[in-house]
């Protein structure tokens, strides 16, 4: 992690906190990325995390750069070939870091990313996660998401 100007936590929910832990040395000051979501699945629907702060807040505590979340409205298999035709949402509370990670998803879609407030909003981000992975079951789907209305 030497050198690099954006670190990104890509791992499952279940270890992104330990992961974090023991990379925070590491880390250090370098501005974090998180995408990671935690969720529950059963049989019939998956559901949000019932925390009340979000994981990306959870991992805010446990390192000492600023933390930023996104990327969750994006399905991994969209990414494999073009960029996919929807919008990305990004939250953070440190200006510099939120303008590096929307740099960086604004490359991996065809359309927006777009700036979703304060760090509090991953609570919603997050749990638009589950949101998308029920429509996707339902629909047999690989759907994202749109924002209308803003212009960029």
């Amino acid at each position: 992690l030497a050198g690099v100007d954006l670190a990104v936590l890509a791992v499952k929910a279940d270890a992104a906190l330990d992961t974090a832990r023991g990379l925070a040395a590491s880390i250090g000051a370098t501005p974090l990325l998180s995408v990671a979501s935690a969720l529950s699945f059963s049989q019939g629907a998956v559901y949000p995390d019932p925390a009340q702060r979000s994981l990306a807040e959870r991992i805010q505590e446990v390192v000492d750069g600023p933390v930023v979340a996104g990327l969750h409205s994006i399905a991994a298999a969209n990414l494999l070939a073009a960029p996919p035709d929807e919008d990305t949402l990004v939250c953070g509370d440190d200006a510099a870091a939120k303008a590096l990670v929307l740099e960086l998803a604004d490359k991996l879609v065809a359309g927006r990313a777009l700036d979703a407030g304060p760090l509090a909003s991953a609570r919603t981000l997050e749990g638009l996660t589950a949101v998308i992975v029920n429509i996707n079951r339902r629909y047999r789907a690989h759907a994202g998401i749109r924002v209308t209305g803003v212009d960029t």
